[in-house]
């Protein structure tokens, strides 16, 4: 199935830059490119956020990834240098409409920014129908072009490069730092394991007081311990974490030492591995900044920030000494996990917030108070 917008095909070929995606299933989109020239291949997912495309851009987690913004209009404020990390993560970029910004604090327009990243953009394209596609089908592999040469060889080799993207037993062995890193100068130090860390946990942690250094996920857990930091703190990423199984080892080494852990996101679902529990694929994943979620301990309803799309399976908890803490909402997902006897949380959803909202904040007050205890 070939969907062609009338408008954008037009306004693409008089501008001379097509876009044409390509999906596992053999649907092709045509729109209009922007940002980079160029071919990408990953996992097709989608984020509800009508705010903070810089954020998501950079985020770590979403390496590997072709990412929909079902915000109707993006770019209008520009690109302000709200950055997660350092580089845009994503493979790929799909709007509705990419537009001109307009704010004081814009340094670049939004294809300015992909284009001098290497990334390609395509807009024109009915982003409801794709995101339908998801929803009913499950993310799917997706390969996409941006060229002012597009024939029917480029979308044959298209689909035959989206039906064997599997995102799924691709194994990232990533950080956003490739050295120890300190941050901030409070005290005490907690030591931070980077997995594909968003700036924000850092900025959060440091805004408690914390002295942060960040650690590679590959550095030796022997050296981190012997700076003796009074709690450590397992950071968000990308990838499948049941196959990540060097990742699990080492949390596992973690949660022997009994000191305060906090688990985020992708560290969260590492904890649970490591404590016997199985994580498994959800069917589109949870991505946006207004998901409710429950504090099972307090009855309170939060809204959150999510970036994920796998779960840990509540089966077995009660063998683990954990109990669920947060409950999403909306279909009940594990969405954080508390140790009855050791100082260890671990939340499924991101508290820092970046870009918002920042209810579950107090998640990162929960564990400064268990590292102080330990101080």
């Amino acid at each position: 199935m070939a969907v062609r917008s009338t408008a954008s095909i037009v306004r693409a070929a008089e501008e001379g830059v097509v876009g044409v995606i390509a999906l596992e299933d053999g649907s092709v989109f045509y729109g209009v490119g922007f940002g980079a020239y160029g071919r990408r291949a990953g996992e097709l997912v989608f984020s509800t956020a009508m705010t903070g495309y810089t954020e998501a851009l950079t985020d770590p987690s979403y390496r590997g990834q072709i990412l929909i913004l079902t915000n109707p209009l993006i770019g209008n404020y520009g690109v302000p240098e709200d950055f997660e990390s350092r580089h845009i993560q994503v493979e790929a970029l799909v709007v509705a409409r990419a537009t001109q910004p307009s704010h004081p604090r814009s340094k670049m327009s939004l294809s300015e920014w992909l284009a001098s990243e290497g990334v390609p953009g395509v807009m024109g394209v009915d982003t409801r129908l794709l995101v339908r596609k998801i929803r009913e089908k499950g993310v799917m592999g997706c390969a996409l072009e941006v060229s002012n040469d597009v024939s029917e060889d480029t979308v044959y080799e298209l689909k035959k490069r989206a039906e064997n993207v599997s995102y799924d037993v691709r194994r990232f062995r990533y950080s956003s730092y490739k050295e120890p890193t300190v941050f901030g100068s409070g005290k005490p130090t907690v030591a931070l394991i980077d997995f594909g860390v968003k700036d924000g946990v850092i900025r959060a942690l440091t805004s408690k007081a914390f002295k942060v250094t960040v650690y590679p996920s590959w550095y030796p857990l022997d050296k981190i311990m012997k700076s003796e930091p009074r709690g450590l703190v397992l950071s968000n990423g990308p990838g499948n974490p049941a196959r990540m199984t060097e990742e699990i080892k080492l949390c596992a080494e973690i949660l022997e030492y009994g000191i305060p852990t906090l688990g985020i996101c992708l560290g969260h679902q590492l904890v649970a591995l490591a404590s016997g529990l199985e994580t498994y694929k959800m069917r589109y994943g949870h991505r946006g900044i207004n998901k409710p979620c429950r504090d099972l301990l307090t009855g309170k309803r939060i809204i959150t920030s999510q970036n994920h799309g796998y779960a840990v399976n509540p089966k077995g908890i009660e063998g683990t000494g954990f109990r669920p803490w947060f409950v999403d909402c909306d279909d009940g997902t594990v969405e954080g996990l508390i140790h009855l006897k050791k100082p260890i949380l671990s939340t499924q959803f991101h508290p820092e917030g970046s870009p918002g909202p920042c209810d579950g904040e107090y998640v990162f007050d929960l564990f400064k108070r268990y590292v102080e205890k330990n101080y």
